[in-house]
């Protein structure tokens, strides 16, 4: 087969299809070709210099199919988005990521179809009408001479239009295997997370050149519409490359002759050759020329490679790692793998065929090409050569002015290549018969091949070891078996062997040596705890959740079934609030990340039907901000999205974080007294995680919002702080979400407190925290200290282990100067240091008995309490021991 994959002689048949069929010999004539849209679809004309014949040169996309919204997309955001049912979904329902069967997609050939071509969505999909394509804008600003702000129609129309053949991979390619070795922190890509297509647009160089960068400059950003949990998608890559011709980045607004679909980008997205796709930025809206690296939440966190060593658990508190440029992934790594024979393929090996055509994909990354393709069927001792075809090659006949789609396709000249190629091998059967596996590896321009080992890491990232299909011999016939089956897909020898207890890490695959590779066998299954009545059978129509959806009899959903919170009002620890705030919602991510087994325990008890499957469509998602010029931010039943301005380090393991809300007028809306939830997600997983806090901040600030916040870090003998961890490696201007407030403690003034809507007069308040218990204490003692007619009492036990991890010290004596008479402050340590002259040791019956004591009669005193939940379990029993009961205990 030829190396260079020229095509010539062929027929329409054949270049629709394009390969597998192998290329004829080339024929050095001059041809004119153009392709462009009719109302007809896809017109094709070419002549030749003696205009004799007539034939394109080109490998033409396949046509598309009929798509529609698929049921379960109804339910989500994507609701207005048509897809490929034959897609498979890598992370559920929602967000859409997906890619073909590896047989379907390796069949359509060189270029991939709309319906086929891989997705990868971190949210939802920005809606764009086909009424406003024309009018969408994007900017190109930054370290330039010239910002300015173009439309799509401007693009078309003022610029001149390429077209390029380009494959497009995902960096998670293959990651299904690296999970079944050990879990990474994303989901299970399998073999089939690459695709190609004619891209249509503006070279990216044109547009930066028009702005004139200054010096200095150094990177190029781009941002997106999609608006996430941790801001606006964006990544960047090196101005040099952005303004250099060989590198080819587009602009681009056609995919295979049309108009963006929503998946791909509609209207307008980047897309950047020999990259990962995680740099292509889909929905473009920014372009910014930049001194550094992008400071984008998801250029940071999510496509790196982190040394192998680095475990998911530990990546959570390595900020500095997680930004060091130099594990960030840029070019694409080699890598190949075998399409044909498919997974579960079987052959006769009795009056079947003798050969069998070996055939798969292979691609190097930054514009170098394959050049060698290599299988071994001795696990490595021997290797042989296969053909290799470029279609791509086709493209770099085009003559001057040649044009697919509008676009010149002007190639000629550049020897980078931006596309997968295709290998293929005739093995003898009788071979394949006596093997135990086959194995393929490629090689490109620059002699890097792909490592017979993987390299393991914490995201999963760049998976290329050998490819490995295993042959099982069954007399009659030949099993071929892959590695893995992308997402939730079971089968594979990976699988097979790790469920066997096989050391997939023992240099040999996993398979055995007389017993001495092989591990214990200790899969635990989980119990999953039931939170349905077996016996209630109930169908629940979207009008009956339209009409408890209020503060009335308030029902809620988690995992499709329905639940009445009306017995619960009361008890709930968080307050009446929290139920009001889940009333008509769907709040399974927040149930679930935040009640404990004991709740979970509990919801049979309330379950009163499962929701028709048409509801969550009809239903509010609650996930996106109400109008930003609201006069107060937070919302009991919507997250609102506030950005991190500033972290101010107080202590070595505490800051504030500053976070900015929708304008410099809006309030908080937080009632002393109570919290408010916090939510990040992880970039990859998109697993929540979900705390409530107290801010510093009152009620009546404005602008911002200040959250003091002690950080939990990993240490040898445990866990830290998910989400303490989580917040403190967050990058200052990426966003994070709120909801609030919630609570069943509300204090009003001059005494007067609520809790779970009861009214009560308070003498006297006892608080008693430690750590960062501090803040919902700090909150309560500030409003009162702060009226100087409010008469109400207050004693303070602070209770830390060094002088350091004293909290707000500097705002409680402030406190404490203006109001002796009302107010007592004791700080104890735990661990003093030899100039402490304060109480020392823990908050203990001795310390609560001497300064709080026992209920005073003929006054109504609270204890409100704060801190660990050791420390919270062992106040409770002493307090109760001394005769408090718990309506007089507030544990927030």
């Amino acid at each position: 087969m030829s190396q260079t994959g020229i095509v010539s002689e062929m027929n329409m048949s054949l270049l629709t299809t394009s390969f597998p069929p192998s290329p004829p010999s080339t024929v050095g004539r001059s041809r004119k070709c153009s392709v462009d849209d009719t109302s007809n679809g896809i017109a094709i004309s070419s002549s030749t210099a003696s205009d004799i014949e007539t034939r394109p040169i080109y490998t033409l996309p396949p046509q598309n199919i009929t798509k529609s919204v698929l049921p379960q997309d109804l339910k989500t955001p994507d609701n207005h988005v048509e897809r490929d049912s034959r897609l498979i979904r890598l992370t559920g329902v929602h967000p859409f990521n997906c890619e073909a069967p590896l047989s379907d997609l390796y069949d359509e050939g060189f270029l991939t179809s709309e319906n086929l071509h891989y997705v990868r969505n971190h949210g939802p999909v920005p809606l764009c009408d086909d009424n406003d394509t024309d009018r969408w804008t994007f900017t190109v600003e930054g370290m330039v001479e010239h910002p300015f702000t173009l439309s799509v129609r401007e693009l078309i129309e003022q610029y001149e239009q390429i077209t390029y053949p380009i494959t497009l991979v995902c960096a998670g390619n293959r990651r299904k295997e690296q999970n079944v070795v050990r879990k990474s922190k994303g989901f299970s890509w399998g073999p089939a997370g690459l695709s190609t297509a004619l891209w249509t647009g503006v070279g990216l160089g044109h547009l930066i050149a028009q702005a004139k960068p200054r010096r200095g400059a150094r990177y190029v950003c781009f941002e997106g519409a999609d608006n996430l949990p941790n801001g606006y998608y964006g990544t960047s890559v090196k101005l040099n490359w952005c303004l250099d011709p060989n590198r080819g980045i587009l602009i681009a607004h056609k995919m295979n002759g049309n108009p963006l679909h929503p998946d791909h980008g509609k209207p307008v997205r980047v897309v950047i050759p020999g990259q990962i796709g995680g740099r292509s930025v889909k929905w473009l809206k920014r372009i910014i020329v930049t001194e550094e690296p992008s400071s984008n939440w998801y250029h940071i966190y999510d496509n790196r490679v982190l040394p192998t060593m680095v475990t998911p658990e530990e990546s959570a508190g390595l900020s500095d790692t997680w930004m060091d440029e130099r594990y960030a992934i840029y070019d694409l790594n080699t890598n190949s793998a075998i399409c044909y024979p498919a997974h579960d393929e079987t052959i006769p090996v009795i009056n079947g065929p003798s050969t069998y055509n070996l055939r798969g994909y292979a691609y190097a990354g930054g514009g170098k090409r394959i050049t060698r393709v290599e299988v071994t069927l001795d696990q490595g001792k021997t290797w042989r050569l296969s053909n290799i075809d470029y279609p791509e090659d086709q493209y770099r006949l085009a003559a001057d002015g040649d044009t697919l789609y509008g676009g010149k396709v002007d190639m000629w000249w550049r020897e980078t290549s931006f596309c997968w190629c295709f290998w293929e091998i005739n093995l003898n059967v009788g071979e394949l018969k006596t093997a135990s596996d086959v194995m393929v590896r490629a090689m490109d321009e620059s002699l890097m091949v792909q490592p017979r080992d993987m390299y393991w890491s914490v995201l999963g990232m760049m998976n290329n070891p050998w490819f490995r299909v295993v042959i099982h011999n069954l007399d009659h016939v030949l099993r071929f078996e892959h590695p893995t089956q992308p997402a939730l897909m079971p089968g594979g020898w990976m699988e097979r062997i790790k469920k066997a207890g096989g050391n997939l890490s023992n240099g040999q695959w996993g398979e055995m040596s007389g017993g001495q590779d092989r591990l214990p066998l200790v899969e635990k299954p989980e119990t999953e705890i039931c939170m349905t009545d077996s016996k209630v059978n109930r169908l629940v129509a979207p009008e009956e959740i339209r009409q408890h959806s209020g503060e009335e009899s308030p029902w809620f959903i988690v995992n499709g079934q329905v639940y009445d919170g009306t017995p619960f009002l009361e008890g709930h620890p968080g307050g009446a609030a929290s139920i009001f705030g889940a009333a008509g919602q769907d709040v399974t991510e927040e149930f679930i990340a935040i009640h404990s087994e004991n709740a979970k325990t509990m919801m049979p008890a309330y379950h009163i039907g499962r929701l028709e499957d048409s509801a969550l469509a009809q239903l509010s998602h609650g996930n996106a901000d109400r109008d930003p010029n609201r006069a107060v931010f937070l919302d009991t039943k919507t997250w609102s999205t506030a950005t991190l301005q500033e972290k101010i380090q107080v202590s070595s393991d505490a800051k504030i974080f500053r976070f900015k809300m929708n304008h410099d007028d809006q309030m908080i809306g937080l009632p002393t007294g109570q919290h408010l939830m916090m939510r990040i997600r992880d970039p990859v997983t998109q697993e929540s995680i979900i705390r409530a806090y107290t801010p510093l901040s009152e009620a009546t600030d404005k602008g911002r919002l200040d959250l003091l916040i002690k950080i939990y870090n990993d240490v040898p003998e445990r866990k830290g702080g998910k989400m303490t961890q989580a917040l403190d490696a967050l990058p200052i201007d990426h966003g994070v979400e709120f909801k609030g407030p919630v609570g069943k403690f509300e204090y009003l003034g001059n005494g007067l407190c609520s809790v779970a809507g009861r009214h009560l007069q308070i003498s006297r308040f006892n608080m008693i925290c430690g750590g960062s218990g501090i803040t919902p204490i700090f909150q309560v003692l500030r409003a009162v200290m702060n009226n100087a007619d409010d008469p109400t009492e207050c004693i303070v036990l602070d209770g830390n282990r060094v002088e350091e991890d004293i909290l707000c010290r500097l705002q409680l004596d402030e406190i404490l100067s203006r109001a002796k008479q009302r107010c007592r402050l004791l700080h104890c340590l735990s661990r003093p240091g030899p100039s402490w002259c304060g109480k020392s040791g823990r908050i203990d019956k001795k310390l609560i008995s001497a300064e709080i004591g026992l209920p005073r009669p003929g006054t109504k005193d609270l204890v409100l309490l704060c801190g660990p939940p050791s420390m919270e379990s062992g106040v409770h029993g002493i307090l109760k021991v001394l005769g408090w009961s718990d309506d007089d205990i507030i544990i927030f």
